[in-house]
């Protein structure tokens, strides 16, 4: 991962992204010595937020196992009938 400071970002931008597009390497951006931001390739950030999706789907179907929220197959599919014609 680069690490740039934000003085540098403001001045370099457009080199800055000009490089994470070519390299797809994520910047780190720091201001007084301190982590600020992340930049990331569209791609790549898109692509994390559609995994988060799917790891928040299964969080909540084990909260719902752990909580016994729970249906068996033939009666899910007993409330579910009017929608699976």
């Amino acid at each position: 991962m680069k690490t740039e400071i934000v003085t540098t970002l403001k001045r370099q931008a457009t080199k800055i992204l000009a490089e994470l597009h070519e390299t797809k390497e994520t910047v780190l951006i720091t201001e007084h010595g301190k982590p600020s931001a992340y930049l990331v390739d569209a791609d790549a950030f898109e692509m994390m937020e559609n995994r988060m999706q799917i790891l928040e789907g299964i969080a909540r179907g084990e909260r719902a196992i752990l909580e016994n929220r729970v249906l068996k197959h033939s009666d899910a599919k007993r409330k579910m009938k009017k929608w699976l014609v």
